[in-house]
């Protein structure tokens, strides 16, 4: 069964009669990966994952999750199917448009799908390995490990190239998928998004 299927996903913020903001996704992953996510500062990387999540409602399409429309899944029990590790810790709430008993349980007691939004990679000996050996681990286990970074210095690729076995790119109001580092660098938004550290 594919594990995650992002299907003509689109958020859009308006405000009177202007459109604000506007995302747009379609992807699927069949199995356990690690995929990494780019992109500009306020292009949409957080409301992508809040999306996933169920913690953000879409305006149109839908996230299933092994199976499950995880905006039809109960609010308390999403984090079962797909959980968001946020640097800042931050909680948002968003207003639950559908009554609890009118939606179905998760069909997992564990998460399937792990975001993890821009986590900090300390420079300490040895924590970046106890990172990705984390990362690689939830992957071994059959899951499904997003790793969402803002490069600002070259150690940030090379754990990128290192620990991802593809990429998303998020930018102008979609996401863009590449096999691998090398793809995603020839791309010319890519590189001007990255500058000297695409090199």
């Amino acid at each position: 069964m594919t594990i995650l299927s992002v299907e003509g996903l689109v958020k859009e913020y308006r405000r009177r009669w202007q459109t604000t903001f506007r995302l747009e996704a379609s992807f699927t992953v069949e199995h356990p990966e690690i995929i990494g996510v780019m992109g500009p500062n306020g292009s949409g990387k957080t409301t992508l994952f809040e999306l996933i999540t169920g913690s953000n409602t879409p305006s149109a399409g839908r996230v299933v999750c092994m199976g499950q429309d995880i905006h039809g899944v109960k609010a308390r029990e999403r984090d079962r199917l797909a959980i968001h590790y946020h640097q800042s810790y931050q909680l948002r709430r968003f207003r639950r448009a559908v009554p609890a008993f009118m939606l179905e349980r998760a069909n997992s007691a564990y998460p399937l799908v792990h975001l993890f939004d821009e986590p900090q990679f300390n420079t300490q000996d040895g924590y970046i390995g106890f990172m990705l050996d984390f990362f690689r681990r939830l992957r071994g286990d059959g899951r499904l490990v997003f790793v969402c970074l803002h490069p600002t210095a070259r150690y940030h690729i090379e754990i990128m190239r290192e620990i991802c076995e593809r990429f998303l790119f998020v930018s102008g109001g979609g996401v863009v998928e590449a096999p691998d580092f090398a793809a995603l660098a020839a791309q010319p938004a890519v590189r001007a998004y990255l500058g000297a550290l695409a090199e």
